[in-house]
C-alpha cells in the first residue's frame, strides 16, 4: 500500500517493476497482487502496467 501522501508521484509503478524485475530474475512463474474491488485506481494502474484480473480462481480469506 503507497502512503496517501505519496500517491499520484509514480512509488507505485517503480515498486511494481522492481517486482516484476526481481520475479524474472528468480524465474518466478508469476506475480500476484490483491486489492479491495473499490479500489479501482489501483486496478487501473495493474491493468495499464499489464496485470489481468484472474478469471479462473476465487480466492478466499478466513479472519481469525
Amino acid at each position: 500500500m503507497i502512503e496517501q501522501s505519496n500517491r499520484q508521484q509514480g512509488v507505485a509503478t517503480l515498486l511494481l517493476s522492481a517486482a516484476a524485475d526481481f520475479a524474472r530474475e528468480s524465474n518466478a512463474i508469476r506475480i500476484t497482487l490483491a486489492t479491495q474491488i473499490s479500489n479501482i485506481s489501483a486496478q487501473s494502474l495493474y491493468e495499464s502496467l499489464g496485470y489481468g484480473k484472474d478469471e479462473e480462481f476465487y480466492h478466499y480469506l478466513f479472519r481469525v
